[in-house]
């Protein structure tokens, strides 16, 4: 992250604010060291480490251009900005790339593109020190991936609510297990866990007799 350094928060904020065009409550910053000095004050100054979304795009941009620069691919690459559904306050960040060829960059079963993610995410959050909320997405793979984890999903939660036998999905990664868990919230007589550790992670739909909520068309 960057450092800036002023008399007062609200003028080191103003100016990042007045240099990256964005409104101050846009700005996530951590105050690093505040001085105080000289008579009256008149001395003193702040330093923090800030950043707004657009350092956040440009370090994506930059970063995955040198990743697949390296794997010789070209990818044109796009990011959206957008409100997180169940974190207003939070921002998504939509990666979508397109490739000469996608299924390289997806790989068999989406394990491919599963490791860029988790590459991403892992520098993105180390660079700004924060949890960044982030998709990274080839030509619709995850949308159209969506759907099919919810077909699933959907069989086997009315299979558990007729045997009452509580039923284990694959593993898969968190975003997927997210749109089950949301998906099926809201079906009767079936909850559903997060169980084991890392790549081992998957879905339990349990039978749950208490919960009486109609089901989702």
């Amino acid at each position: 992250m960057k450092q800036y350094t002023g008399r007062t928060l609200d003028e080191v904020l103003n100016s990042i604010a007045a240099d990256q065009g964005c409104q101050v409550q846009d700005i996530t910053y951590n105050v690093l060291e505040e001085e105080k000095g000289g008579i009256f004050g008149l001395h003193k100054s702040i330093t923090i480490e800030a950043f707004t979304s657009k350092d956040v795009k440009e370090f994506i941009f930059d970063y995955l251009g040198a990743y697949f620069t390296e794997l010789n691919q070209g990818v044109a690459i796009e990011i959206i900005v957008e409100k997180d559904k169940d974190k207003e306050e939070e921002l998504l960040y939509r990666v979508i790339l397109d490739a000469e060829n996608n299924a390289i960059i997806i790989g068999k079963n989406g394990q491919t593109l599963r490791a860029i993610s988790t590459v991403l995410k892992a520098a993105v959050n180390a660079t700004f020190k924060k949890r960044i909320n982030l998709i990274v997405d080839v030509n619709h793979y995850k949308e159209d991936r969506y759907k099919k984890v919810k077909a699933i999903a959907r069989r086997e939660a009315i299979n558990v609510a007729k045997t009452h036998i509580d039923c284990e999905l694959d593993p898969m990664p968190n975003d997927e297990r997210k749109v089950i868990h949301q998906y099926l919230q809201d079906f009767k007589n079936v909850t559903t866990v997060s169980i084991g550790e890392g790549n081992k992670r998957h879905l339990c739909i349990k039978y749950s007799p208490e919960k009486k909520e109609e089901a989702e068309d």
